[in-house]
């Protein structure tokens, strides 16, 4: 489900436009779930890239503030941008649901995040089932503490496992 032009956004995908093909996966993948994704590039197609200034900082704050989540996408090609950590600063700062959603740097031997320092003071996303086996995105402290992405919209904090 595409989202185009919508005036509001379930989640902005912060994430390094040179990693484009990997990031539509991620959308495509969130939108399974009927949610609703901002990608600069996707939905606002005037944005010029060779031309990044005033306008387009501008129109990305107006998209975060009408967005109710923010994932950022950590890749090899995000340490190099500059509008990420940007990004995540803001969606912190509006409303505090800014997570990290790792695609390529998960330690192989447990669920946690592992991935440049700052990150470390967000939860992370992961996709996996629930008790009744249906498939969720979850909002992460650590493996053993979470919540459901709805209820973390709603305000509920991840708690631990029991």
């Amino acid at each position: 489900m595409k989202a185009a032009s919508l005036s509001h956004y379930d989640i902005f995908l912060s994430h390094s436009f040179r990693d484009k093909d990997l990031i539509l996966g991620v959308a495509e993948l969130f939108e399974t779930f009927n949610y609703t994704v901002y990608l600069d590039w996707r939905e606002d197609l005037r944005l010029d890239r060779a031309t990044v200034n005033r306008e387009t900082a501008n129109t990305l704050k107006r998209r975060m503030s009408n967005s109710s989540a923010l994932f950022f996408v950590p890749t090899d090609h995000a340490i190099e941008s500059k509008w990420m950590p940007w990004e995540l600063g803001f969606m912190d700062g509006k409303n505090g649901k800014a997570a990290v959603f790792p695609v390529t740097q998960v330690d192989s031997g447990s669920s946690d995040y592992r991935g440049q320092e700052y990150l470390g003071i967000y939860p992370y996303a992961t996709v996996g089932k629930n008790k009744a086996g249906d498939d969720r995105i979850w909002i992460r402290q650590d493996r053993q503490t979470s919540v459901t992405f709805e209820r973390w919209l709603k305000g509920e904090q991840p708690k631990r496992r029991q």
